[in-house]
């Protein structure tokens, strides 16, 4: 697994937020929903967006990637007042704070002020993080455009959202996650500024084999000098190619690499920390302790009870790995958020 690949076992789309929304002018939606990524593509017409470096035209086959928390704003001009909020947890509140989730809607995941509007725009919202995908998301700037990204992905993700046929939330979710592939392929190769250094390790041979044997095996007890051999090279060379061109050791980098992953899974309740231990190359769950707690500044048992609790999960890992059932209920994920929207509207 490499960290584009890892995104999906992160940020993956499970039940994702997806939608159509159609809209006539005037129209402006200011988006506060604190989601980690989302992605709009604008079909038909145009649009445009404003985010924290303000105001750019969208024309129709434009692709947006906009990372959270920050609220930014889809409108018909940048001069339109905005007439509709989106707070957390996907709920849509009119200027008075009113919910018009029902009012709006126009059919199967298609939501708007005019069922044949002039603009058209398909919205996809990630609404988990995760600490692989962070490894991706980070070196985005809040927001990218790309214009003309030829891809057979949109039309089959248009022709999905208004099919409500059974298995629709499972094809959307990975319509959704093969776009997003897509479109960070194309940031990345275009903008060299914002890829990852794994990405660019592909232009060094023997940095990208190194970076390649660390991401499918985590669990396999490397060393510069294995590494070295797996890679025809000496160990002088591979510490030094690879500290060029990633920017860190290769043992900083398969640190910071193993106990990524560790984190991801440490959201399972199910999965025991010595589990997580071996599969990313710790031979005890101490010693994982040990790594988490010095680079993270807590433990993966700490760390899985926050993780758990964030996800308004109804189970918590024990400090030694095996789960056990929260000693009491916790709210929905569903009633959380419209909580948590009703305080936001308020503000």
């Amino acid at each position: 697994m490499d960290e584009l690949a890892g995104l999906l076992d992160g940020p993956r789309a499970r039940d994702a937020f997806v939608l159509r929304a159609v809209f006539d002018p005037p129209w402006s939606i200011r988006i506060e929903d604190e989601a980690p990524l989302s992605i709009v593509v604008l079909v038909r017409g145009s649009a445009v967006f404003t985010g924290s470096s303000g105001p750019v035209e969208l024309a129709a086959g434009d692709v947006v990637l906009v990372r959270g928390p920050e609220p930014y704003t889809f409108a018909d001009s940048a001069g339109t007042p905005d007439d509709i909020r989106i707070l957390p947890g996907q709920v849509c509140i009119d200027p008075r704070g009113h919910l018009v989730e029902q009012s709006m809607a126009l059919g199967v995941r298609t939501w708007g002020n005019a069922a044949q509007g002039g603009t058209q725009m398909l919205i996809g919202t990630y609404e988990r993080s995760s600490e692989v995908g962070e490894r991706v998301l980070s070196r985005l700037p809040d927001h990218v455009v790309l214009s003309g990204l030829d891809t057979p992905l949109v039309p089959l993700l248009a022709a999905e959202v208004a099919d409500d046929s059974p298995g629709q939330s499972a094809v959307l979710d990975r319509l959704l996650d093969l776009l997003l592939v897509r479109s960070l392929r194309e940031v990345f190769a275009s903008r060299t500024d914002d890829a990852p250094v794994w990405f660019s390790a592909r232009r060094d041979p023997v940095v990208d084999r190194a970076v390649r044997l660390m991401h499918h095996h985590p669990e396999h007890p490397w060393s510069v000098a294995t590494l070295a051999a797996a890679c025809d090279v000496s160990r002088a060379t591979l510490a030094r190619r690879f500290t060029e061109v990633v920017g860190e050791p290769p043992m900083t980098f398969l640190t910071g690499w193993r106990l990524a992953v560790a984190a991801d899974l440490l959201a399972d309740p199910h999965v025991t920390i010595a589990a997580v231990a071996r599969q990313v190359g710790y031979g005890s769950a101490f010693a994982l302790s040990t790594a988490f707690a010095r680079e993270r500044g807590t433990s993966p048992s700490r760390y899985r009870r926050a993780a758990l609790a964030d996800r308004g999960a109804d189970v918590v890992g024990r400090d030694e790995g095996t789960a056990r059932s929260s000693a009491g209920p916790v709210p929905s994920p569903e009633i959380s958020a419209r909580h948590r929207a009703r305080q936001l509207a308020d503000r």
